[in-house]
Protein backbone atom coordinates (compact mmCIF):
# COMPACT_ATOMS: atom_id res chain seq x y z
CA UNK A 1 0.00 0.00 0.00
CA UNK A 2 0.94 3.66 -0.47
CA UNK A 3 0.49 5.46 2.83
CA UNK A 4 0.69 9.10 3.86
CA UNK A 5 2.04 9.35 7.42
CA UNK A 6 1.50 12.70 9.13
CA UNK A 7 3.94 13.35 11.97
CA UNK A 8 6.21 10.58 10.69
CA UNK A 9 9.30 12.45 11.90
CA UNK A 10 8.22 12.25 15.53
CA UNK A 11 8.91 9.63 18.17
CA UNK A 12 6.10 7.13 17.59
CA UNK A 13 5.62 8.07 13.94
CA UNK A 14 9.23 7.38 12.97
CA UNK A 15 9.08 3.91 14.50
CA UNK A 16 5.79 3.15 12.76
CA UNK A 17 7.29 4.26 9.44
CA UNK A 18 10.04 1.67 9.81
CA UNK A 19 7.56 -1.03 10.69
CA UNK A 20 5.48 -0.11 7.62
CA UNK A 21 8.52 -0.24 5.35
CA UNK A 22 9.57 -3.60 6.78
CA UNK A 23 6.08 -4.90 5.93
CA UNK A 24 6.55 -3.81 2.31
CA UNK A 25 4.47 -0.62 2.29
CA UNK A 26 5.42 2.61 0.50
CA UNK A 27 5.51 5.60 2.84
CA UNK A 28 5.40 9.37 2.35
CA UNK A 29 6.08 11.35 5.53
CA UNK A 30 4.34 14.68 6.02
CA UNK A 31 5.67 16.70 8.98
CA UNK A 32 6.15 20.36 9.86
CA UNK A 33 9.25 19.45 11.94
CA UNK A 34 8.15 21.67 14.83
CA UNK A 35 8.56 18.79 17.28
CA UNK A 36 9.69 16.13 14.80
CA UNK A 37 13.27 15.70 13.62
CA UNK A 38 14.55 15.43 10.08
CA UNK A 39 17.12 12.85 11.19
CA UNK A 40 14.31 10.51 12.28
CA UNK A 41 13.07 10.57 8.67
CA UNK A 42 16.34 9.60 7.04
CA UNK A 43 15.85 7.04 4.29
CA UNK A 44 12.25 8.08 3.63
CA UNK A 45 10.61 10.69 1.44
CA UNK A 46 9.63 13.72 3.54
CA UNK A 47 7.35 16.61 2.64
CA UNK A 48 7.66 19.48 5.08
CA UNK A 49 4.27 21.04 5.75
CA UNK A 50 1.45 21.64 8.19
CA UNK A 51 -1.65 19.45 8.29
CA UNK A 52 -3.74 22.62 8.19
CA UNK A 53 -2.45 23.37 4.67
CA UNK A 54 -5.29 21.65 2.84
CA UNK A 55 -3.97 22.26 -0.68
CA UNK A 56 -0.55 20.83 0.16
CA UNK A 57 -2.05 17.80 1.88
CA UNK A 58 -4.36 17.14 -1.08
CA UNK A 59 -1.36 16.98 -3.43
CA UNK A 60 0.31 14.47 -1.12
CA UNK A 61 -2.83 12.33 -1.01
CA UNK A 62 -2.85 11.70 -4.76
CA UNK A 63 -2.35 8.01 -5.42
CA UNK A 64 -2.42 7.09 -1.72
CA UNK A 65 -4.39 4.20 -0.25
CA UNK A 66 -4.46 5.22 3.41
CA UNK A 67 -3.50 7.86 5.97
CA UNK A 68 -1.89 7.30 9.35
CA UNK A 69 -2.18 10.43 11.47
CA UNK A 70 0.37 11.09 14.25
CA UNK A 71 0.80 14.87 13.93
CA UNK A 72 -0.35 16.56 17.15
CA UNK A 73 0.67 18.54 20.19
CA UNK A 74 1.07 15.95 22.92
CA UNK A 75 2.10 17.28 26.34
CA UNK A 76 -0.60 16.90 28.98
CA UNK A 77 0.80 19.59 31.28
CA UNK A 78 1.29 22.07 28.46
CA UNK A 79 -2.28 21.47 27.30
CA UNK A 80 -3.54 22.74 30.66
CA UNK A 81 -1.41 25.87 30.37
CA UNK A 82 -2.00 26.45 26.65
CA UNK A 83 -5.35 24.92 25.70
CA UNK A 84 -5.74 27.18 22.65
CA UNK A 85 -2.64 25.60 21.12
CA UNK A 86 -4.05 22.11 21.59
CA UNK A 87 -7.49 22.81 20.19
CA UNK A 88 -5.94 24.71 17.29
CA UNK A 89 -3.38 22.04 16.38
CA UNK A 90 -5.22 18.85 17.28
CA UNK A 91 -8.79 19.85 16.42
CA UNK A 92 -8.87 22.78 14.01
CA UNK A 93 -5.91 21.66 11.89
CA UNK A 94 -6.98 18.04 12.29
CA UNK A 95 -10.37 18.82 10.77
CA UNK A 96 -8.64 20.51 7.83
CA UNK A 97 -6.67 17.30 7.33
CA UNK A 98 -9.93 15.35 7.31
CA UNK A 99 -11.37 17.79 4.74
CA UNK A 100 -8.43 17.01 2.48
CA UNK A 101 -8.91 13.28 2.98
CA UNK A 102 -12.63 13.45 2.20
CA UNK A 103 -11.83 15.32 -1.02
CA UNK A 104 -9.49 12.46 -2.05
CA UNK A 105 -10.04 8.80 -2.85
CA UNK A 106 -8.63 7.68 0.53
CA UNK A 107 -11.17 5.97 2.80
CA UNK A 108 -8.86 4.27 5.32
CA UNK A 109 -7.57 6.33 8.25
CA UNK A 110 -5.52 5.25 11.28
CA UNK A 111 -5.49 7.72 14.16
CA UNK A 112 -2.94 8.06 16.94
CA UNK A 113 -5.23 8.49 19.95
CA UNK A 114 -4.51 8.14 23.66
CA UNK A 115 -5.60 6.64 26.96
CA UNK A 116 -5.93 10.27 28.14
CA UNK A 117 -9.40 10.21 26.58
CA UNK A 118 -10.51 8.03 29.51
CA UNK A 119 -9.52 10.46 32.27
CA UNK A 120 -9.69 8.79 35.69
CA UNK A 121 -11.04 5.31 34.94
CA UNK A 122 -13.92 3.81 36.86
CA UNK A 123 -12.47 0.32 36.63
CA UNK A 124 -9.23 -1.51 35.80
CA UNK A 125 -8.00 -2.75 33.46
CA UNK A 126 -9.30 -0.12 31.05
CA UNK A 127 -11.35 -1.54 28.20
CA UNK A 128 -12.62 0.34 25.17
CA UNK A 129 -16.06 0.43 26.79
CA UNK A 130 -14.72 2.46 29.73
CA UNK A 131 -16.42 5.91 29.69
CA UNK A 132 -14.26 8.53 28.01
CA UNK A 133 -14.12 11.48 30.41
CA UNK A 134 -10.85 13.36 29.75
CA UNK A 135 -9.54 15.63 32.48
CA UNK A 136 -7.18 17.78 30.39
CA UNK A 137 -7.33 19.61 27.04
CA UNK A 138 -4.96 17.12 25.39
CA UNK A 139 -7.30 14.20 26.08
CA UNK A 140 -10.33 16.31 25.15
CA UNK A 141 -8.77 17.27 21.79
CA UNK A 142 -8.06 13.63 20.95
CA UNK A 143 -11.57 12.58 21.94
CA UNK A 144 -13.07 15.30 19.75
CA UNK A 145 -11.13 13.95 16.78
CA UNK A 146 -12.39 10.43 17.51
CA UNK A 147 -15.94 11.81 17.44
CA UNK A 148 -15.24 13.50 14.09
CA UNK A 149 -13.97 10.22 12.66
CA UNK A 150 -17.08 8.40 13.86
CA UNK A 151 -19.31 11.01 12.22
CA UNK A 152 -17.40 10.92 8.92
CA UNK A 153 -17.53 7.14 8.96
CA UNK A 154 -21.33 7.39 8.86
CA UNK A 155 -21.60 10.29 6.42
CA UNK A 156 -18.69 9.63 4.05
CA UNK A 157 -17.70 5.99 4.53
CA UNK A 158 -14.32 6.92 6.05
CA UNK A 159 -13.31 3.73 7.85
CA UNK A 160 -10.90 4.31 10.70
CA UNK A 161 -8.91 2.77 13.52
CA UNK A 162 -8.51 4.91 16.63
CA UNK A 163 -5.56 3.45 18.53
CA UNK A 164 -5.46 4.54 22.16
CA UNK A 165 -1.87 4.40 23.41
CA UNK A 166 -0.78 3.89 26.96
CA UNK A 167 2.79 4.88 27.98
CA UNK A 168 5.08 4.74 24.94
CA UNK A 169 8.70 4.01 25.81
CA UNK A 170 11.92 2.50 24.48
CA UNK A 171 13.83 2.91 21.22
CA UNK A 172 14.35 1.01 17.99
CA UNK A 173 16.32 -2.20 18.67
CA UNK A 174 18.97 -1.25 16.09
CA UNK A 175 19.72 1.97 17.97
CA UNK A 176 19.22 4.27 14.97
CA UNK A 177 16.16 6.12 16.29
CA UNK A 178 14.61 6.68 19.68
CA UNK A 179 13.04 9.15 22.05
CA UNK A 180 14.22 12.75 21.77
CA UNK A 181 11.92 15.43 23.15
CA UNK A 182 12.66 18.99 24.21
CA UNK A 183 11.59 19.30 26.90
CA UNK A 184 11.68 15.67 27.94
CA UNK A 185 8.83 14.75 30.29
CA UNK A 186 8.74 10.94 30.16
CA UNK A 187 9.86 8.78 33.06
CA UNK A 188 12.28 6.30 31.48
CA UNK A 189 14.45 8.76 29.50
CA UNK A 190 14.53 11.11 32.49
CA UNK A 191 15.66 8.24 34.74
CA UNK A 192 18.37 7.28 32.24
CA UNK A 193 19.54 10.89 31.93
CA UNK A 194 19.78 11.04 35.72
CA UNK A 195 21.94 7.91 35.66
CA UNK A 196 24.21 9.47 33.01
CA UNK A 197 24.29 12.80 34.81
CA UNK A 198 23.07 14.69 31.76
CA UNK A 199 19.99 15.88 33.67
CA UNK A 200 19.34 16.60 37.35
CA UNK A 201 18.09 13.92 39.68
CA UNK A 202 14.74 12.43 38.79
CA UNK A 203 11.67 13.80 40.50
CA UNK A 204 9.12 11.12 41.35
CA UNK A 205 5.67 12.62 41.79
CA UNK A 206 3.99 11.03 44.79
CA UNK A 207 4.80 8.09 47.06
CA UNK A 208 1.54 7.61 48.94
CA UNK A 209 -0.88 6.49 46.25
CA UNK A 210 -3.25 3.62 46.91
CA UNK A 211 -0.99 1.15 45.11
CA UNK A 212 1.15 -1.77 46.35
CA UNK A 213 4.30 0.37 46.79
CA UNK A 214 2.77 3.85 46.98
CA UNK A 215 3.89 5.04 43.55
CA UNK A 216 1.82 5.45 40.40
CA UNK A 217 1.12 2.39 38.28
CA UNK A 218 1.23 2.71 34.49
CA UNK A 219 1.23 0.48 31.39
CA UNK A 220 4.54 0.88 29.52
CA UNK A 221 4.47 -0.19 25.87
CA UNK A 222 7.46 -0.36 23.55
CA UNK A 223 7.37 2.17 20.74
CA UNK A 224 8.12 -0.49 18.11
CA UNK A 225 5.16 -2.49 19.39
CA UNK A 226 3.05 0.61 18.82
CA UNK A 227 4.49 0.83 15.32
CA UNK A 228 3.58 -2.76 14.51
CA UNK A 229 0.02 -2.12 15.70
CA UNK A 230 -0.34 0.60 13.08
CA UNK A 231 0.74 -1.86 10.40
CA UNK A 232 -1.88 -4.32 11.60
CA UNK A 233 -4.53 -1.60 11.69
CA UNK A 234 -3.92 -0.22 8.21
CA UNK A 235 -3.86 -3.73 6.74
CA UNK A 236 -7.05 -4.61 8.61
CA UNK A 237 -8.83 -1.62 7.06
CA UNK A 238 -7.40 -2.41 3.62
CA UNK A 239 -8.92 -5.87 3.86
CA UNK A 240 -12.39 -4.39 4.45
CA UNK A 241 -12.41 -4.26 8.23
CA UNK A 242 -14.97 -2.11 9.99
CA UNK A 243 -13.98 0.95 11.99
CA UNK A 244 -12.45 0.10 15.35
CA UNK A 245 -11.25 1.68 18.59
CA UNK A 246 -8.50 -0.29 20.29
CA UNK A 247 -6.28 0.06 23.34
CA UNK A 248 -2.55 -0.43 22.81
CA UNK A 249 -0.89 -1.58 26.01
CA UNK A 250 0.61 -4.65 27.61
CA UNK A 251 -2.25 -5.26 30.03
CA UNK A 252 0.20 -5.11 32.93
CA UNK A 253 0.54 -2.26 35.39
CA UNK A 254 4.06 -1.35 36.49
CA UNK A 255 4.83 0.96 39.39
CA UNK A 256 7.35 3.80 39.22
CA UNK A 257 9.50 2.01 41.80
CA UNK A 258 9.48 -1.11 39.62
CA UNK A 259 10.62 0.96 36.65
CA UNK A 260 13.48 2.46 38.66
CA UNK A 261 14.54 -1.00 39.82
CA UNK A 262 14.59 -2.18 36.20
CA UNK A 263 16.64 0.85 35.13
CA UNK A 264 19.14 0.07 37.88
CA UNK A 265 19.30 -3.58 36.79
CA UNK A 266 19.89 -2.69 33.13
CA UNK A 267 22.40 0.10 33.72
CA UNK A 268 24.11 -1.35 36.76
CA UNK A 269 23.87 2.08 38.39
CA UNK A 270 21.55 3.73 40.91
CA UNK A 271 18.98 6.25 39.70
CA UNK A 272 19.46 9.57 41.55
CA UNK A 273 15.93 10.58 42.51
CA UNK A 274 13.76 12.31 45.06
CA UNK A 275 10.08 12.05 45.92
CA UNK A 276 8.02 15.20 45.55
CA UNK A 277 4.33 15.98 45.90
CA UNK A 278 1.95 14.20 43.56
CA UNK A 279 0.62 16.20 40.65
CA UNK A 280 -3.04 17.27 40.94
CA UNK A 281 -5.37 14.90 39.11
CA UNK A 282 -2.78 12.16 38.58
CA UNK A 283 -4.64 8.81 38.69
CA UNK A 284 -3.08 6.18 40.93
CA UNK A 285 -3.30 3.39 38.33
CA UNK A 286 -3.78 3.20 34.56
CA UNK A 287 -3.34 0.03 32.55
CA UNK A 288 -5.01 -1.43 29.51
CA UNK A 289 -7.15 -4.33 28.58
CA UNK A 290 -5.59 -4.94 25.12
CA UNK A 291 -7.89 -7.84 24.27
CA UNK A 292 -9.67 -6.14 21.36
CA UNK A 293 -6.41 -5.39 19.54
CA UNK A 294 -5.34 -8.99 20.06
CA UNK A 295 -8.63 -10.49 18.88
CA UNK A 296 -9.42 -8.21 15.94
CA UNK A 297 -6.03 -6.98 14.76
CA UNK A 298 -3.99 -10.03 15.74
CA UNK A 299 -1.61 -7.77 17.66
CA UNK A 300 0.03 -8.03 21.04
CA UNK A 301 3.03 -6.45 22.73
CA UNK A 302 6.33 -8.29 22.37
CA UNK A 303 8.76 -6.32 24.54
CA UNK A 304 9.09 -6.78 28.29
CA UNK A 305 9.83 -3.84 30.60
CA UNK A 306 13.48 -4.91 30.69
CA UNK A 307 13.53 -4.94 26.88
CA UNK A 308 12.01 -1.47 26.81
CA UNK A 309 14.59 -0.09 29.21
CA UNK A 310 17.49 -1.86 27.47
CA UNK A 311 16.68 -0.34 24.07
CA UNK A 312 16.17 3.08 25.67
CA UNK A 313 19.53 2.77 27.47
CA UNK A 314 21.36 1.91 24.23
CA UNK A 315 19.75 4.91 22.53
CA UNK A 316 20.42 7.30 25.41
CA UNK A 317 24.11 6.42 25.48
CA UNK A 318 24.39 7.09 21.75
CA UNK A 319 22.25 10.25 21.78
CA UNK A 320 25.18 12.72 21.58
CA UNK A 321 25.98 11.38 18.11
CA UNK A 322 22.38 12.00 17.01
CA UNK A 323 22.15 15.57 18.28
CA UNK A 324 22.95 18.46 15.91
Amino acid sequence: MRILVTGGSGYVGSHAVRELAAAGHEVLIYDNLVTGHRKLSQGFELVEGDIGDTDKVQKCLKGKDAVIHFAASAYVGESVEKPRKYFRNNVESGLKLLDAVLASDVRSFVFSSTCATYGVPRQLPISEDTPQEPINPYGASKLFFEHALAAYNVSHGLRYAALRYFNAAGAHPDGTIGEYHDPETHLIPLALKAVLGTKPLLKVFGCDFDTPDGTCVRDFIHVSDLGSAHVKAVEYLANGGNSIQANLGTGRGTSIKEVLATVEKVTGKPVPHEFVDARPGDPASLYADPGRAREILGWSARFSLEGIVSTAWDWEQGLPAFLP
